[in-house]
C-alpha cells in the first residue's frame, strides 16, 4: 500500500517552505524507522540474553519516540516554525546514528537489529537531506 504522505501534503492549502517530494519522503522515512525501531525493541526483549541488549532497548525506544514526533512535527504546517523543525531534524538524525550504530553492533547475531539499522541509516540521511535545503 503507498503512503499517504505525499497525497496528504498535495492538499495542504497554501505554500509549504520546503520540498514536498522531500518532506514526504523525510516524514516515511521517520515513520518506518520509529516502526522499525519499536519492533526491534520488542524482538530484543525476546532474545534469550535480553541483559545484554540493554542498552540496545533503550536506544530504539527513544529513537522511535524522537522520529515519532518528528514525523508529526513535520506534518504540521500552519504557523510554521522553521527554527523547531531543524532542530528536531538534528535530534532525529543524531538518534537514528546512535541507534544505526547500536544495532550494527548486534547485527550479526540478530537479523531485526540488522533490519532496524539499516532503517536508521535511511533515517539519518533523509533527515541530513532535508536539512540541507532548510535556509
Amino acid at each position: 500500500m503507498p503512503s499517504t504522505t505525499m497525497p496528504m501534503l498535495e492538499t495542504y492549502p497554501k505554500s509549504i517552505n520546503l520540498d514536498r517530494a522531500k518532506l514526504a519522503a523525510t516524514i516515511d522515512a521517520l515513520n518506518d524507522c520509529a516502526q522499525a525501531c519499536t519492533a526491534c525493541a520488542d524482538a530484543c526483549l525476546s532474545e534469550d540474553m535480553v541483559a545484554e541488549l540493554t542498552k540496545c532497548i533503550r536506544t530504539d525506544l527513544d529513537c522511535a519516540d524522537i522520529c515519532t514526533t518528528t514525523a508529526r512535527v513535520l506534518s504540521r504546517h500552519t504557523g510554521y516554525d522553521a527554527n523547531l523543525s531543524r532542530s528536531l531534524l538534528e535530534a532525529c538524525a543524531t538518534a537514528c546514528k546512535s541507534c544505526g550504530d547500536e544495532c550494527a553492533r548486534h547485527a550479526d547475531m540478530h537479523e531485526h537489529c540488522r533490519v532496524c539499522a539499516d532503517a536508521c541509516r535511511a533515517c539519518e540521511r533523509a533527515c541530513r537531506d532535508l536539512l540541507a535545503t532548510m535556509s
